[in-house]
């Protein structure tokens, strides 16, 4: 148990950490959300729990291919957000990378990659 609300701690901090860096700078706070961050502590937390190189290894490649088609979304927004409004904005730019992303899906999966 205690395991876990560690990792609930320092995963939390992050998001505080993110958080202030935003309202101090438009800029630092892009890069540090840009990092991934989550997929970082998920691989970190993956390999401290024995998980197998080849669990770690697949995670980080359907990642890669679970952010690709939804970045259409951080293009959208910043256009919609002073016609529409926060809330509506953010629904509608939720809409396009979902959308992006099974569109994307159906595409590589001529490939035979399954990402559903």
């Amino acid at each position: 148990m205690s395991w876990l609300l560690t990792k609930y701690a320092i995963t939390a901090a992050l998001v505080v950490l993110i958080g202030e860096a935003v309202r101090r700078s438009d800029r630092l706070g892009g890069l540090i959300g840009a990092l991934p961050w989550v997929t970082v502590l998920a691989l970190i937390w993956m390999h401290v729990e024995g998980q197998p190189s080849e669990k770690l290894a697949r995670h980080a490649q359907y990642t890669l291919w679970y952010v690709l088609p939804t970045l259409p979304m951080f293009v959208v927004f910043p256009w919609l957000l002073p016609r529409w409004g926060f809330w509506p904005t953010l629904a509608a730019s939720s809409a396009v990378g979902l959308v992006g992303f099974v569109a994307f899906a159906a595409l590589v999966r001529r490939w035979g990659i399954e990402l559903w």
